[in-house]
């Protein structure tokens, strides 16, 4: 009987071995590929800092969640973010700005009461459904600090990219929705930080 029972817990731990096999874990960022890194000399545009981005608590989690037939969701245990899923909104809309706006993040870095842009973003929806949308509902503010610094401009962005199949697709479709937000906030620091009037971006 101890042999039989002993024989009966190997089969059942190789069982679980392979089970944990058929399943490798798959790890993604909302950080797009890197073009040519820009020279110092080309960024010209007013320095900006970047505060920490809150997202919803129910999808701050290290998995993928996605949406499943209309009201449902699924936690995806084998397909994960590289970092919190906050950070990865930060490093990838910073990513994006720097391009966008010819400058640099100095967050964290002493202002010595220079110009610089203060950029802060709360994601109000982040969801997911495979083979259909990656969509984005976020506001957002802008404001100069330093010198003569101005009163924040708050702005609010929903974007919806269509994606095909697969988590991969998906992931894709929410870095092209950061870049149009990076894109949207670019517009308006830009106006700011050259003292012109600015005003929120239509839709």
């Amino acid at each position: 009987m101890i042999r039989i029972a002993m024989r009966a817990l190997v089969a059942s731990a190789i069982l679980g071995l392979a089970g944990c096999a058929s399943a490798p874990l798959h790890y993604y960022t909302l950080v797009a590929p890197a073009d040519a890194p820009m020279q110092a000399s080309q960024l010209q545009g007013l320095p900006f800092e970047l505060l920490p981005v809150s997202v919803p608590a129910q999808v701050d989690q290290p998995q993928l969640l996605v949406r499943q037939g209309g009201q449902g969701v699924v936690l995806l245990g084998s397909e994960r973010w590289i970092a919190p899923l906050g950070d990865e909104v930060r490093s990838a809309l910073s990513s994006d700005l720097v391009g966008a706006l010819n400058s640099q993040d100095v967050s964290g870095l002493p202002g010595n009461n220079k110009p610089r842009l203060r950029i802060k973003l709360d994601l109000r929806r982040f969801d997911s459904e495979p083979g259909s949308y990656a969509l984005i509902d976020a506001v957002w503010s802008v404001r100069v600090l330093g010198g003569a610094a101005s009163v924040p401009l708050a702005c609010s962005s929903h974007l919806r990219e269509t994606v095909g199949p697969g988590y991969a697709a998906l992931v894709q479709g929410h870095q092209r929705a950061i870049g149009q937000l990076a894109a949207q906030i670019a517009t308006v620091a830009r106006s700011l930080g050259a003292g012109q009037p600015a005003s929120c971006p239509a839709g």
